[in-house]
Parts: C-alpha cells; sequence; structure tokens
C-alpha cells in the first residue's frame, strides 16, 4: 500500500531516551553515510550575470559557496525543551534497582518526562532578534539558540502569531551578531535561484539550493496563504529557517513540506511564508508583543464562474461578503451581505483570500479603500479597520424532503410558516421561502441543502414561492445565471443557478 502524501511542519521532536535516540539516528544516517561519494567541484552556474553584492555581501561566482560562507554565521539552530505528560509511565521508585534509569527513560515524578525539539532560524539584528516558526518554539519552557561557532545563548520569546506561524526571539550576546536584511518577496519571479540554510534532521548549517516553483499558493495552513513554493532541500528541522535570494535577502521563512509517508523527507515541495508578509508580523511583535492586525468585521466566500456572470463579470473575480458584524467597521461604512469586493486599496482582489491577505498585513486604525459591486452597480467606501475577527460559519439546516415542482429552477420553494420558525429556529426577522425539493435535472443539485431560507432571488426580497420564480425569470430575461442568497445564523450564503 502506497502512502499518502502528506502536509508537514518541518520541525523535529526528540522524546525518546539518548540511547535509543542514537541507535536509531545510527541505524538512519550509517547506510547513506557507508554510500557517500565524492560531490562535483562546483554545481551548474545560474544563466545571466550575478547582481550586484548588497550589504558587503560577495557576489554569486561559479558555485554558491561565498554566498554560503557570508550567511552561515546568520542562520541558528534553535532547540526548546518542555515537560510532557506521560500516561502510565511514573517515575521508578527511590527503591527500584531501575530508578538510576529515570532521567535516561524520560520518567519523572508524577509520570512526566522532558521533551525537545529542533528546528531553524535567523539573526535579522545585530542586537539579537532571531525569526523562527511559532510551532518550533509552543509550549517550550526553555529555549536555546546556538549559533553557527557552536556557542549557545538562551532566548526569550518575545511574541508569536499563530496564524501565520511565526515568532520572535531576543538573545543577549556579548558581541553584536551578524544580522540578514529582508527582501522584497513581491520581485521574487518563478525561476529564480534560491538557498535554504537550517538545521534539517539535527543537522546544522546545512546548505541546499534550487528554485522558486510557484508562487501565492494555498496549501489550507490558513486564512493568510500565501506561500512561495521551492524545490531546494527542505527537512524536519528546518523550520523557521530562511529561503535566501542570490543577494543574500531573506526572502521567504521556511515553514512547510509536502512528503509522502511517514519519514517527512523532502520530495522538493517545500513551502516559505514571504518576507513583505512576515516582516510586517516580525515588526508587530517586536514593538507590541504581538500582532494587531485589522479587520472589517466580515467574511467572503469565493465567486465562481456563475456568480460572477450575475453580477455582470466575465471572469471569476472577487470576494462576496457573506455576513456584516454589527457595529464593525464594515456596517459602519455601509457595506452589506451580498456586496461584491472587488478591490482594496486599489490592489484588485482575485479570489477571497487575498482579502484577508491584505488585511493580514495592515494594522488596526488604518484607512482602506473598497471598490464593490452592489446590484450590478460600483461603488466605493472607506473602511477603517478595527481589531477582532470575522464571524463563524453559519449552521446547515436538517433536510426536509417532500414532492417534487417543476420550474425553470428546478427547485420546489414554500412559504415560511410559523411550525417552520420554531422547528429551524428561524428568527421572526428573516423574510424569505424554505427550499423543499431540487429536481434531478437542475443546476441548484448538489449546491443547495434541502431546508435552506432563501432570502434573495437575484438581488430581490422574496416572502413567497411566487416571488422567488417571478424574480427567477427576470434574471433569465436578462441573460444572466440566478443569483440565490441564502440565511444562516452568523451568514449568508450565494449560490447561483443556471435557468433552464
Amino acid at each position: 500500500m502506497s502512502a499518502k502524501p502528506q502536509l508537514r511542519s518541518l520541525l523535529i521532536k526528540v522524546g525518546v531516551p539518548v540511547l535509543a535516540v542514537a541507535a536509531v539516528a545510527g541505524a538512519f544516517f550509517a547506510p547513506a553515510l557507508l554510500k557517500m561519494e565524492a560531490p562535483p567541484h562546483a554545481i551548474a552556474q545560474p544563466s545571466g550575470p550575478a547582481g550586484p553584492a548588497i550589504a558587503g555581501r560577495p557576489v554569486m561566482g561559479e558555485d554558491f559557496s561565498g554566498l554560503a560562507r557570508s550567511l552561515m554565521p546568520s542562520v541558528v539552530n534553535i532547540a526548546t525543551r518542555q515537560t510532557v505528560a506521560r500516561g502510565g509511565l511514573p517515575a521508578f521508585g527511590p527503591n527500584s534497582p531501575l530508578n538510576e534509569f529515570n532521567d535516561l527513560l524520560g520518567r519523572g515524578q508524577g509520570g512526566v518526562r522532558r521533551q525537545s525539539s529542533l528546528g531553524s532560524g535567523f539573526v535579522i539584528d545585530a542586537t539579537g532578534y532571531v525569526v523562527t516558526n511559532n510551532h518550533v518554539i509552543e509550549g517550550a519552557d526553555e529555549i536555546d539558540v546556538v549559533m553557527s561557532d557552536g556557542s549557545v545563548l538562551a532566548a526569550k520569546l518575545i511574541g508569536t502569531d499563530e496564524d501565520v506561524d511565526l515568532a520572535l526571539l531576543k538573545v543577549e550576546p556579548r558581541t553584536p551578531l551578524t544580522a540578514v536584511p529582508w527582501g522584497n518577496s513581491d520581485q521574487a519571479d518563478v525561476g529564480q535561484w534560491v538557498v535554504a540554510i537550517g538545521n534539517p534532521f539535527g543537522l546544522g548549517g546545512t546548505v541546499t539550493a534550487g528554485i522558486i516553483s510557484a508562487r501565492a499558493r494555498d496549501i489550507g495552513a490558513g486564512s493568510f496563504d500565501d506561500f512561495i513554493q521551492t524545490d531546494a532541500a527542505i527537512n524536519k528541522g528546518n523550520s523557521g529557517g530562511p529561503l535566501f535570494n542570490l543577494r543574500g535577502e531573506v526572502i521567504g521563512v521556511n515553514t512547510a513540506i509536502i512528503s509522502p509517508g511517514e519519514a517527512g523527507g523532502s520530495v522538493g515541495v517545500g513551502f516559505s511564508v514571504p518576507a513583505n508578509f512576515a516582516k510586517v508580523v516580525v515588526d508587530q511583535l517586536r514593538e507590541f508583543g504581538e500582532t494587531r492586525r485589522g479587520t472589517m468585521g466580515l467574511t467572503a466566500r469565493p465567486v465562481d464562474q456563475a456568480i460572477a456572470e450575475a453580477y455582470g463579470l466575465s471572469n471569476p473575480q472577487g470576494a462576496i461578503i457573506t455576513s456584516v458584524a454589527e457595529g464593525g467597521a464594515a456596517a459602519s461604512a455601509g457595506l452589506k451581505k451580498g456586496d461584491l469586493i472587488t478591490a482594496l486599496n486599489n490592489q484588485p482582489i482575485k479570489e477571497s483570500r487575498d482579502l484577508f491577505r491584505i488585511m493580514g498585513v495592515t494594522q488596526v486604525g488604518t484607512e482602506i479603500s473598497v471598490r464593490y459591486l452592489r446590484n450590478g452597480k460600483q461603488a466605493t467606501a472607506t473602511v477603517k479597520l478595527a481589531p477582532g475577527s470575522a464571524a463563524s460559519a453559519a449552521r446547515e439546516d436538517e433536510p426536509d424532503v417532500v414532492r417534487e415542482l417543476t420550474n425553470i429552477l428546478g427547485i420546489q420553494f414554500k412559504a415560511i410558516e410559523d411550525g417552520d420558525r420554531r422547528r429551524r429556529n428561524i428568527p421572526a426577522s428573516v423574510r424569505g421561502v424554505l427550499v423543499q425539493s431540487v429536481e434531478g435535472g437542475s443546476d441548484a443539485l448538489g449546491k443547495i441543502p434541502l431546508g435552506s431560507v432563501v432570502t434573495e432571488v437575484h438581488f430581490q426580497p422574496v416572502s413567497s414561492p411566487e416571488q422567488a420564480i417571478a424574480a427567477a425569470e427576470a434574471a433569465k430575461a436578462a441573460g444572466k445565471p440566478v443569483l440565490l442568497q441564502l440565511w444562516g445564523e452568523d451568514e449568508v450564503f450565494y449560490v447561483a443557478v443556471r435557468a433552464r
């Protein structure tokens, strides 16, 4: 049976006895060491002239050696320790002949043990500020930063951002450290060379090279996914390490890989948080100890081809508002459910995650311009971002199956009665119709759950089946898909249905 590829963080956790680690490490690395061959004298040289040196860093010549030497002092290993429960394995008693093995086997009083983990990081300020991933240091009791010369510095946690998986540490060096500059990740193009340096499998100072394979990757890690994808070999232990361009600038923070099986090794699919996003987060962590990310107080969903056409757009783009928090920034600016946002601060919104990505690097109190479509007409608003988070997703109603009724939508609607409101917890303020059934040949099949409450049909409020069908016929006559607004407890949903 083949193993299924998995998305993995790059953290190494060591929670087993020292002797066992040595045995496993020997078994793991010995075969590879026995098969090692002498590497070629130089790797293939990138085409075109090398760029100018920045901040005194050498220009890349026939290989990456000069670049690697200059960057190595800025890349660090992160070692953490934490106390974790070990159910069913209490410490051996003081009179037990095995008492002396308590520490070796990780047993302690109360059935707890010490667990270690390894990751990577990099210095961004000579006074001792170090960037890494949040998951590298999460839950740690103690954090050490191991410099390239082997010296160990105790680290203080300044702040973390779980949503972007970044953390900022501070050490107190005796002499100024060698820091690396942030690069402009927006200028990083697919096909450009990159270099990763980190601590894979505990092998500190490992240098690998590759290219940028893709930009703006959404890997399902969170609302702010905008990863740089690279084929430079990054493995467990590379978490929090830097991804460099050939000018020695950090253009990404290595965070995750996709790897088959349980080993978690590199197959050339790694992901880094873009530097332009990471720098904003790190600057806020340094100033406030936390991120102060602004929000408009709304939720939004992607736009498909049918919804785009319903709004008069030729291609899917933008984000459709599905809920607006009462008293929130969006509500204060006059935005409503059903508005389709097409741009923020003149930056086009190609898909819904672009909306949250832009807000993710915009501080509380910032005023942003919003361009949107309402009832097919373009409008603008100015929103002052507030602290907080968007509303949660709505509950899906239980199905209520009855006989079919044919119409241009292939949907049988039913007026909402008092019994329906009690059974489905529909507030008295909600006006609309219930979806009772969907015909097999309807475009709505599989799109709309039975029992859904439709509050608008193609921008027209409805409270009877007749009104719903009349509004659908008007949309069909205009040659557009029929846009249905579905009520939910916390937000509305939109589904575009092609009339027959």
